[in-house]
């Protein structure tokens, strides 16, 4: 697999995500009211590019590695030059081991940031070279540069990219990953032969600007150095795994710049649980609220067992589990201190424990009567009682829509089928998909996957970054579903129900929990440790 999880840097701050479109006006803001040249700009961002991965990647620059760097004629590739030429200066290589290939050539192009960086690195001796295909041209030569290489700079195209790549951008492309993997150089194995180049790319892998025709090719880079403010189509699911590692790269335009510009945010466990308030340490089991789960069916009890397992990890006072009597008995027994209810029964229909959250549907299945416990649930909603969908009860809900205080949780799929488009097209680009399918509902929406998305009915945004195969495994949704539940519940015992504050933390707590893993584990465990996460962030 290619990829990593994402590198928080200091304070664990939320980012901004910005699209291209506001990047590029941002970049001319910078220059228009802040008097920062693009000279400027550049020469930041190459020097703390250099930096920054040379004290990420220690063991690389342990020996004299050997380090190329392909550039188009844009900004990107006056990063990856720059960043280059910082290198050498640094120390880190030397300019003998040292390479520049570019996309095609300055001469004549005047003063810009991209000719001087040439110019530098020519000046100190450090071949550069242009892409020619054409007989007797320099391709050739430039690929054998590439495969020699411990350390390959991409900064061939970036977010501005239009179209497919084309050409030398295109080819080079194709040469970079003809090499490996892309992380080769850094993995700690000790080959008998020469490992594939460790590649890191400037802003986001080339070929996967924002507006770029999938198909055509992308760097699989081993890590990818993020100028902030960070670019949304970086984490789209279908784009994610090219950029492995993910480090922002910040101190290059004002934060007040920065803070003036809409979009997403990119949030962290530690951003994400601060937003909610720890339980008070007086607090009695339905002062940390009551989640009431209608979950499972035959063939599937699991579900209904993870889903309760996980609100009693994120902190719910008490689980109320109704179960179809088929299930019942199966779960009683061992149901520990979630309280286990026959359908049906007279506590079912009882109102002694009037819960401040229902969550409906992990392995539910479709049957008729669940179309009118869903009805009953959707009045409950309306009066203002949290209710959390997940898989079977999303689809039941239809065309529905909520008064503001619902969740749906679907992964990809169940996204799909649910809002009319197809799977590719919600792995593509989630953002504005979810965006309006939230406004269009009235609920919040949690699209699931190695990457998760969160959308609100008031048009927030957020990102989730997670990368973590730990959490590949059926159940680990019914979890998610849990802990929305919890936390809607505690928040609306409290009179602060918020559903997109809720379901980021929830969506926070998973990936962190699959972090916090070694190993693969089955869902349950994944609770308890869950469970201890939630623990430190919410007990007093």
């Amino acid at each position: 697999m290619i990829g990593a999880e994402y590198e928080a840097g200091p304070g664990d701050r939320v980012r901004k995500l910005l699209s291209a479109e506001d990047s590029r006006a941002l970049d001319a803001e910078a220059a228009a009211s802040w008097g920062l040249h693009p000279f400027a700009l550049v020469e930041a961002a190459g020097r703390t590019c250099a930096a920054l991965f040379a004290a990420s990647y220690p063991r690389l620059f342990a020996g004299a590695p050997r380090v190329t760097a392909f550039a188009g004629g844009g900004n990107n590739g006056a990063d990856a030059l720059v960043m280059l030429r910082s290198l050498i200066l640094l120390g880190k290589a030397a300019p003998a081991d040292a390479a520049a290939v570019l996309s095609a050539s300055t001469a004549g192009k005047g003063c810009s940031p991209h000719s001087q960086a040439v110019l530098a690195l020519e000046k100190m001796g450090v071949p550069v070279l242009t892409w020619g295909e054409e007989p007797g041209g320099t391709a050739e030569l430039c690929r054998r540069l590439a495969a020699r290489s411990d350390l390959i700079i991409d900064g061939i195209a970036g977010t501005g990219l239009r179209g497919p790549l084309r050409s030398a951008p295109e080819a080079m492309v194709r040469a970079i990953n003809a090499l490996g993997s892309g992380a080769g150089a850094v993995s700690g194995a000790e080959p008998q032969e020469k490992q594939a180049p460790m590649v890191v790319s400037i802003d986001v892998p080339s070929g996967s600007g924002e507006s770029g025709e999938r198909g055509s090719p992308v760097v699989r880079a081993g890590a990818t150095l993020a100028v902030e403010p960070l670019k949304e189509s970086l984490f789209r699911p279908a784009l994610r795994p090219f950029a492995g590692t993910i480090i922002p790269v910040g101190g290059i335009f004002p934060a007040p710049l920065i803070d003036a510009y809409g979009g997403g945010e990119l949030l962290s466990w530690n951003s994400a649980r601060r937003r909610i308030p720890p339980a008070h340490p007086a607090a009695y089991k339905h002062e940390r609220g009551v989640v009431e789960i209608r979950a499972g069916s035959p063939g599937f009890p699991g579900a209904a067992r993870i889903a309760a397992r996980g609100a009693q990890a994120a902190g719910a006072g008490l689980v109320r589990l109704i179960l179809d009597e088929a299930i019942y008995p199966i779960l009683a027994a061992s149901a520990g201190g979630i309280m286990t209810v026959p359908a049906g029964s007279v506590m079912d229909s009882g109102d002694r424990f009037t819960p401040d959250a229902i969550l409906l549907g992990p392995g539910w299945g479709r049957t008729p009567d669940r179309a009118a416990l869903l009805e009953a649930a959707a009045e409950r909603e309306a009066a203002g009682t949290p209710l959390i969908l997940d898989a079977d009860a999303i689809a039941l809900a239809g065309v529905r829509s909520f008064h503001g205080r619902a969740i749906l949780t679907p992964h990809p799929g169940e996204f799909a089928a649910y809002a009319g488009v197809s799977k590719e097209a919600a792995l593509e680009n989630p953002g504005p998909l979810i965006s309006a399918l939230a406004r269009e509902r009235g609920a919040a929406v949690v699209f699931k996957g190695h990457v998760i998305y969160i959308a609100c009915p008031q048009g927030r945004l957020g990102v989730v970054d997670g990368m973590s195969p730990v959490l590949a495994a059926g159940g680990t949704g019914d979890l998610l579903a849990g802990f929305c539940a919890a936390l809607a519940a505690r928040t609306a015992r409290l009179g602060i129900y918020d559903g997109y504050t809720c379901a980021a933390a929830a969506a926070a707590l998973l990936i962190q929990t699959g972090r916090a893993c070694s190993r693969f584990c089955d869902p349950l465990e994944l609770s308890d440790r869950a469970a201890s996460l939630a623990g430190a962030a919410w007990l007093s």
